[in-house]
């Protein structure tokens, strides 16, 4: 028997944040890759090594966690007065399923770095030496983001001495502005309130900050899931029934999001929600043993990504955490201690994290212009990624 040869698509493997991800060019991937569709999804799980029922992604790019599933697909933009087009998408580790539902706020931080590498910015918009600004166009929201990308010498300046916890090393500072942050799928609070009442058959009824920021949200108070807000994540991750309560309440709270129309639909639609919790600032000790002080910090939030606790913060759910918290009455905003504010610092499993966020009160509805963090990013390898082809 005769097996053919594998194939050689041009990739750059690059840390954003606290995610990895593989990184394409539209226009190198195959022909029937650059159109959505079965052909694409199959191209792209093969990458990262899914399905896979170890579990491990050994026979391919994955990492085996939600930080490190990930795929990006960038091209020139179709948008008037955007440089490049940004296309996410969340590859499940032990199912056949890509979920483009919504944005990787980490890896935003690596995309104008890749667009300026790979020229699809504008040689008249790229800095010698300072900041270039690339406007991006997120595909999968249909939001605008801004990153400000530092630049040296004409390339871009991946090494400094900027600290993101959840990150071993020390890098160059990236800002990202989140523009219009409340989701494109509809208003920010979907039900009209900041608090709503979550019914779930067989657990319970929860106080709920249902937002559309950054991307879509569940928040519920620590104390009524019977945590305290400081678990890092095997406190969770090792608890199987715990896991499935937080999918069923990540569940029915998607279905009064109205973004399902019934639980079932959950299982087709992963990244989207995410479900969060938090909590009032209190004392612990992060994973890599660092010592978080409550002092230090307004609140305590930890988050699930694809159905596990993450080891620091998604980027769009910081978004999410800064928008609620400047809207007074939120169960973010009362966990930092209810009043009104521009920016909060949050405590996760692996650390600290500042964002900032601009709301207004408009016509008895609160808007949001924009949300500000600092991420970093840099390239872990480029060249060509190698996959059996798919017939």
């Amino acid at each position: 028997m005769r097996f053919k040869p594998q194939i050689k698509i041009p990739a750059t493997y690059m840390r954003g944040g606290t995610s990895k991800g593989v990184f394409f060019n539209l226009s190198d991937l195959p022909i029937e890759a650059q159109q959505p569709g079965s052909a694409r999804d199959a191209i792209l799980l093969r990458v990262i090594g899914s399905p896979d029922p170890y579990g491990k992604h050994t026979d391919g790019m994955g990492g085996a966690t939600s930080s490190t599933s990930k795929t990006v697909i960038l091209a020139k933009s179709s948008q008037t007065d955007h440089d490049v087009d940004y296309l996410f998408g969340q590859v499940a580790i032990d199912k056949p399923f890509i979920d483009w539902s919504g944005n990787c706020g980490n890896l935003t931080a690596a995309v104008g770095s890749f667009a300026i590498s790979n020229g699809l910015i504008c040689p008249s918009n790229i800095v010698e030496n300072g900041i270039t600004t690339v406007k991006i166009w997120q595909a999968n929201i249909k939001k605008t983001i801004i990153a400000h990308v530092p630049m040296t010498n004409g390339e871009v300046q991946e090494t400094g001495d900027f600290e993101l916890d959840g990150v071993t090393f020390p890098a160059a500072e990236v800002q990202v502005e989140f523009i219009d942050p409340a989701d494109g799928e509809g208003a920010m609070f979907p039900t009209g309130n900041v608090i709503d009442q979550l019914d779930v058959p067989h657990i319970g009824t929860f106080s709920a900050t249902l937002i559309n920021a950054g991307i879509p949200t569940i928040f519920l108070n620590a104390a009524d899931i019977g945590y305290t807000g400081i678990e890092l994540q095997d406190a969770i991750n090792n608890d199987e029934q715990a896991l499935a309560r937080f999918e069923t309440i990540r569940a029915y709270g998607a279905v009064k999001m109205g973004l399902i129309s019934h639980i079932d639909e959950a299982k087709a639609r992963q990244h989207t929600p995410k479900i969060a919790f938090v909590a009032p600032p209190a004392d612990y000790v992060s994973s890599s043993g660092k010592s978080i002080k409550a002092a230090e910090i307004d609140l305590s939030v930890r988050a699930l990504s694809m159905g596990k606790l993450h080891h620091a913060m998604m980027g769009t759910a910081a978004v999410a955490i800064g928008t609620a918290a400047a809207i007074p009455g939120t169960l973010v905003n009362l966990a930092a201690g209810g009043t009104q504010r521009q920016s909060v610092v949050f405590g996760h499993p692996s650390g600290t994290l500042r964002v900032g966020a601009e709301a207004t009160l408009v016509d008895g509805q609160w808007q949001v212009t924009k949300a500000i963090m600092s991420r970093s990013a840099r390239v872990l390898m480029e060249g060509q990624v190698r996959i059996p082809q798919i017939d």
